[in-house]
């Protein structure tokens, strides 16, 4: 059986081509084949005479779609169709979302294979032999409710975009496009900058007081004044910047008059300490979002960046002679893992950190999202137990700072909850106004779990531990404070 494997990307269609061996021929769509008319030069001469042809959407006649091959494409198109020609059988494997099904679907329709050619849609949620021998034993037919979801989408980016594109155009910049998400953001943006116009900012001033106790030194801040509670941050609006929380609005005269009395008033006392224990839920695997967001806390890549560093980890990385995936598809909203990744997961974290690291059962995660795509997998690496040092040599500098917070994220993930201590001490001192209370709190870990592996928005978890940490030393109620 002689056979065509078409997917989207040359990067792809070399990695699976090395899987697949004689008798499959793998080639490239390069994305859309088809699209709507981007201007006027392609819209084809007997459609111009319609005044909606400009537009690319039918809308007189129930939002009917007018596709056409871009220039840029033709050549492909031709590639693609001389390639079809005395195939058995055509295998569409595109990616396993809308887009992906919307684009095999246009292939489909573009080249037209004759009676008797088998025709599959074949998906995979990582590009490894394994991953791709199980596709193609198991084909499926291509999902016309996933194209149909596609097309939608993209006359609704045509039918916003088309009016509201020239708007940006004037007053942002040139070159924008606003379709159906952006114009929502643009609305979100005009909505947002109001409310910055009508924010009306405030001043507030506060105390911090060195103090030395019998085991060590302790930062408190001034808390409340005769009994009644200073304003602090979260007492204004965040929106409107009023004052919502009852409580002293300190100002810098009244300030520096409390600092006066509190540097020669005495004695300072504490006055309660409180300790309670508690934990720390280690986070989820990554999905698209989440992985944009901490590439940008930690790496300061562009969301562009990450997804164009991830579509590099997901189509192959040559590795001592083959190509080979590193991580799974890159464009996800859910948290599901695969058994077999929780599995391998949990023998790493075994072997590195010991089985007082593992909970007894495997920890799962589901989207809360309703409209979640649960059939992909979260973003995790192909095989857990390739450690980020054991692919490094074979990756530049940000695919392996990429593949590391994959890693990282996904071992984590099937760990322990962190132990912790929180402690709390409040302390007075006299003065003609009242008393001043002050307090500090602070946090120490009894057991690292996930902590050891992966630290949220910090690059080494290992130093990030004792940064976490904010130990208080050892105080008694009723133990006099001595200010520095």
């Amino acid at each position: 059986m002689s056979t065509l494997v078409i997917v989207e990307s040359p990067a792809k269609a070399k990695t699976i081509s090395q899987y697949l061996g004689h008798g499959y021929e793998v080639l490239a769509s390069y994305g859309h084949i088809r699209d709507l008319p981007e201007s006027a030069d392609d819209i084809p001469a007997d459609m111009k005479k319609h005044k909606w042809a400009k537009l690319g959407v039918n809308v007189e006649e129930d939002f009917e779609p007018l596709y056409i091959v871009p220039s840029d494409k033709k050549r492909q198109v031709d590639t693609l169709k001389k390639a079809s020609v005395g195939k058995t059988r055509i295998l569409l494997a595109t990616d396993e979302d809308r887009e992906g099904e919307s684009i095999s679907w246009h292939i489909l329709q573009v080249l037209k294979p004759k009676k008797g050619v088998e025709v599959k849609r074949i998906v995979f949620h990582e590009i490894t032999p394994e991953a791709i021998q199980d596709a193609v034993a198991s084909p499926r037919a291509v999902d016309e409710n996933l194209v149909k979801a596609q097309e939608t989408r993209r006359i609704l980016d045509r039918l916003y975009g088309y009016s509201l594109s020239p708007v940006l155009w004037k007053k942002v910049a040139p070159r924008l496009s606003a379709g159906r998400v952006q114009s929502v953001a643009v609305r979100l943006t005009v909505m947002r900058e109001r409310e910055r116009r009508s924010f009306v900012s405030a001043t507030y001033w506060d105390l911090e007081a060195d103090l030395k106790a019998k085991n060590g030194s302790i930062s408190m801040k001034l808390q409340a004044v005769g009994g009644e509670r200073l304003v602090s941050g979260t007492s204004f609006d965040p929106t409107t910047g009023k004052q919502t929380g009852k409580g002293i609005w300190l100002q810098g005269n009244q300030a520096e008059s409390l600092k006066e009395e509190a540097t020669s008033a005495k004695p300072w006392k504490v006055v309660s300490v409180e300790t309670n224990p508690g934990t720390e839920r280690p986070p989820v695997p990554f999905m698209t979002s989440t992985l944009q967001q901490e590439a940008n806390r930690k790496l300061k890549f562009t969301s562009k960046r990450t997804m164009q560093i991830a579509q590099s980890l997901y189509e192959g990385i040559e590795m001592g002679g083959q190509r080979e995936g590193l991580i799974t598809y890159m464009r996800t909203d859910s948290l599901h893992l695969a058994d077999r990744a929780v599995a391998e997961a949990r023998t790493v974290i075994a072997d590195l950190y010991g089985k007082e690291y593992l909970p007894a059962k495997p920890n799962t995660f589901k989207t809360k999202n309703k409209g979640a795509q649960e059939a992909h997998e979260a973003i995790r690496p192909t095989h857990p137990d390739r450690r980020p040092q054991d692919v490094a040599k074979y990756l530049d500098r940000d695919q392996l700072a990429l593949y590391d917070l994959i890693w990282k994220r996904t071992i984590a993930c099937q760990m322990v909850p962190a132990q912790v201590e929180r402690t709390t001490v409040l302390a007075e001192v006299p003065t003609s106004q009242g008393n001043l209370q002050f307090h500090a709190s602070g946090k120490s870990i009894r057991f690292a779990g996930f902590l050891r592996a992966y630290v949220e928005g910090s690059d080494d978890p290992d130093a990030e531990l004792d940064g976490r940490e904010k130990i208080l030393p050892v105080v008694e109620v009723g133990e006099v404070l001595d200010l520095k």
